[in-house]
């Protein structure tokens, strides 16, 4: 009588290690979008890869001479740190940084760094769709 025998309980394992398998790399991918990565990311001026961003709430432009022009005033970059901490939630305030071709990486950088203390965090720059040379 086959009918009436009882069945030893197995347990399946290998389900229970796909599991495990699926959260591990579920955790490792959590854990990677945790850590800040350094530096800035930036364009050229001309670029091939462009893309159109929603209108920012304020452009400042950087000239040849390195002059900071914002809504047709020229400022230096403590008076860009007071004008931008003037503006409400300046945490959630869109900057497009627009340089001329030939505006050094140093004065970018500058210029990001006073929108940084003023605590803007939203810092984009400007790039004309070319061929990127």
């Amino acid at each position: 009588m086959k009918y009436f025998e009882t069945k030893k309980a197995r347990i399946e394992i290998i389900p229970m290690i796909d599991i495990m398998f699926f959260l591990l790399v579920f955790f490792i991918m959590v854990t990677l979008r945790m850590i800040p990565a350094d530096g800035i990311s930036s364009r050229l001026p001309t670029s091939s890869t462009s893309t159109a961003l929603p209108p920012p709430q304020v452009t400042i432009v950087v000239d040849r001479q390195a002059q900071i022009h914002l809504g047709g005033l020229v400022l230096s970059e403590q008076q860009l740190t007071q004008v931008l901490k003037n503006k409400p939630d300046p945490a959630h305030l869109q900057v497009i940084l627009a340089g001329d071709r030939r505006t050094s990486l140093q004065m970018l950088m500058k210029v990001m760094d006073a929108c940084r203390a003023a605590g803007v965090t939203r810092i984009g720059l400007a790039a004309q769709q070319g061929a990127g040379s």
